[in-house]
């Protein structure tokens, strides 16, 4: 990939009143497939969460507009109604976490972190109180029925990871610390959980890859790739939100500083990072190796998941109203934002 062009830098004496989004919807052109049982799936998995949460009126209308069963019909396009639903309900209950650590300083995301790891690892043994762990435990344990113990094992580290990386993102919150643009892409490959994401490619297709395959560096390369993707465009996406609440973990925060870019600049920067991910997912998925025919079938299964997963949030981003409200489709189109003016702190 060759080198971006300059882009444009330093401050200008006024303040942008609006930016305009990276065209990632153009250089992604794989087809959008969505299971054809979301729909009554869907409306279950959201009366799950609001009949285990004690949700106010906003965060119920936040809930409903988050349409997390139509992004997991995307990502998961082949899935039967059984593991779909599972798959609908850790998504809706993800959101939901990833909002409530977003209020938590780090003694309590720790405290969170224990509980819910806890709940994973000793599903019997585990009491609680905290109804996020209760809901935790619920589509743990129909998880669990049809997950290989590999599968199971992979989907318990990868959330030890998100809620260790969550941990720091609290304590550079709390210290207002921006990291430097290396050290933010590795924490944010897991405070995206784009990790235990993809763990449930393998449940709902009732694969179970080996360790020597999913450790193998090409595979490792290629998840990367596709989180990067998912996560650098959430950045875009959410930019907007979190600036108006003073939240800094993004990346276009973190190019603006590093790079010395203006907000638009800093934008077009992340999207040609995007687009450098999207090659570096063909290149990598172009020269897997091969483990015999067997596995192969299962490798090949689970590429077109993290291609699923690319396509199907791309595309989600703008139907759900979490980042743009009501506007998705218009934002899609024109791709103009308006900046929302800041909270007070």
């Amino acid at each position: 990939m060759t080198s971006p062009v300059a882009y444009s830098s330093t401050l200008s004496d006024s303040e942008p009143t609006e930016f305009v989004l990276p065209d990632l919807v153009s250089d992604v052109h794989y087809p959008l497939r969505l299971n054809p049982r979301y729909y009554p799936i869907s409306r279950a998995s959201e009366k799950w969460l609001l009949t285990g949460t004690h949700l106010t009126e906003l965060e119920i209308t936040t809930c409903m507009g988050l349409r997390a069963g139509e992004l997991a019909a995307a990502c998961y396009p082949d899935a039967d109604a059984f593991h779909l639903r599972v798959c609908s309900d850790f998504l809706d209950w993800l959101f939901n976490m990833d909002d409530w650590l977003d209020e938590f300083d780090v003694d309590s995301t720790w405290g969170m972190r224990e509980c819910c790891i806890s709940a994973l690892r000793y599903p019997i043994n585990s009491e609680t109180e905290k109804l996020c762990v209760k809901m935790c435990k619920s589509y743990f344990s129909r998880f669990r029925q049809t997950s290989s113990p590999g599968c199971t094992e992979r989907f318990i580290h990868t959330m030890d990871l998100f809620f260790i990386a969550v941990a720091k993102q609290a304590d550079d919150r709390a210290k207002k610390r921006i990291p430097d643009l290396e050290s933010y892409i590795t924490v944010r490959r897991d405070t995206s959980a784009c990790k235990p994401c993809f763990v449930f490619i393998e449940y709902a297709a009732g694969i179970d890859l080996p360790d020597e395959v999913m450790s193998h560096p090409v595979m490792i390369a290629v998840e990367e790739a596709a989180n990067d993707f998912i996560t650098w465009s959430n950045d875009i996406f959410s930019y907007n939100v979190e600036q108006s609440r003073h939240d800094t973990h993004n990346l276009v925060v973190v190019l603006m500083r590093e790079q010395d870019l203006n907000l638009q600049g800093a934008l077009d920067y992340s999207g040609w990072l995007c687009k450098g991910a999207i090659q570096r997912f063909e290149h990598n998925r172009a020269i897997i190796p091969s483990w015999g025919k067997e596995l192969d079938k299962q490798v090949a299964i689970y590429l077109q998941g993290l291609q699923d997963w690319i396509i199907g949030i791309l595309h989600w981003s703008f139907d759900s109203t979490r980042y743009f409200g009501k506007d998705g489709h218009t934002v899609k189109r024109d791709r103009i934002i308006r900046l929302l003016p800041k909270r007070p702190l």
